[in-house]
């Protein structure tokens, strides 16, 4: 008997973008499995358009954590006629990145980009599902105020948007609490030698030192602080909350105080946490 006719399909591309190689790439394959797995249940409810089932299909593209790679990815995934975009997980890229997007009318939707110029041109289709750094900036300086009544604090930045922009929202606040801020440097985020900078803001005898910046430059900063001698509390935004810390930092990560600018990975319902360990562990 001849076989029966395939059923006719239609693919419809779902792109992930973030840095997987470089940077913070233990952060970016977390994103891109998350994405995974959605699109893995979402093929395996048979949805149908026009009487036609939908397949849907991952393309993940590794942006470095860089804006000048981010906008070349962004126009790659374009010209790959995706239907929508989950990503980019920094500020620094999603920002130009989402210009592009946005133009070609591809909605982009990022879970971790903080800095409140994302959302705040007037872009359709433009995205984030997690708190903004003029809510998370605050709150952080008022913890530093309040629970660790600190009287002098010293800030570093990284230079991105998301590290530089959050450093400005705990500067103001601050500033606002009449909490003295004795010393500012900035870092960039491929540094892994702060000795300089620490040594600088040691002499200043800081109660707090807040970093604007990531966890593969917020580990190693905090550890040669400790071997400096710096006796001061670190205090990082959501970018160095991280399990990675703990790795990079050592027993110098004891003590931190870091910010979630998003839910806790504990409010994950038992039905997602049981199917993203089982796909990875």
């Amino acid at each position: 008997a001849p076989a029966a006719p395939a059923e006719p399909t239609v693919t419809v591309k779902i792109a992930h973008a973030g840095p997987l190689t470089v940077k913070t790439p233990h952060l970016g394959k977390d994103d891109e499995n998350g994405v995974a797995l959605a699109v893995a249940q979402a093929n395996d409810q048979k949805i149908k358009i026009d009487g036609k089932l939908v397949k849907f299909e991952l393309q993940s593209e590794d942006d470095q954590g860089d804006p000048k790679v981010g906008t070349t990815v962004a126009q790659k995934l374009v010209d790959a006629k995706v239907v929508a975009v989950i990503g980019h997980l920094n500020s620094g890229v999603s920002i130009p990145a989402s210009e592009i997007y946005s133009k070609a009318g591809i909605p982009m939707i990022s879970g971790s980009a903080t800095n409140p110029t994302l959302t705040e041109r007037n872009l359709k289709g433009v995205f984030r599902t997690v708190g903004r750094d003029d809510q998370q900036g605050p709150a952080l300086a008022t913890y530093i105020a309040t629970e660790l009544k600190a009287k002098k604090v010293a800030l570093i930045d990284d230079k991105t948007a998301y590290g530089e922009g959050l450093r400005a929202e705990v500067e103001k606040k601050l500033k606002a609490d009449k909490i003295a801020v004795v010393d500012k440097a900035t870092t960039t985020d491929t540094d892994t030698d702060f000795k300089a900078v620490l040594t600088k803001l040691k002499a200043k005898n800081p109660d707090v030192i807040f970093h604007g910046g990531m966890d593969q430059t917020g580990g190693p900063m905090i550890k040669q602080a400790r071997e400096l001698g710096i006796k001061a509390v670190f205090v990082f935004g959501d970018g160095a909350c991280t399990d990675e810390m703990g790795k990079l930092a050592g027993a110098a990560a004891e003590g931190l105080v870091c910010s979630q600018a998003g839910l806790p990975r504990e409010a994950a319902s038992p039905e997602f946490t049981k199917a993203f360990t089982a796909k990875f562990g």
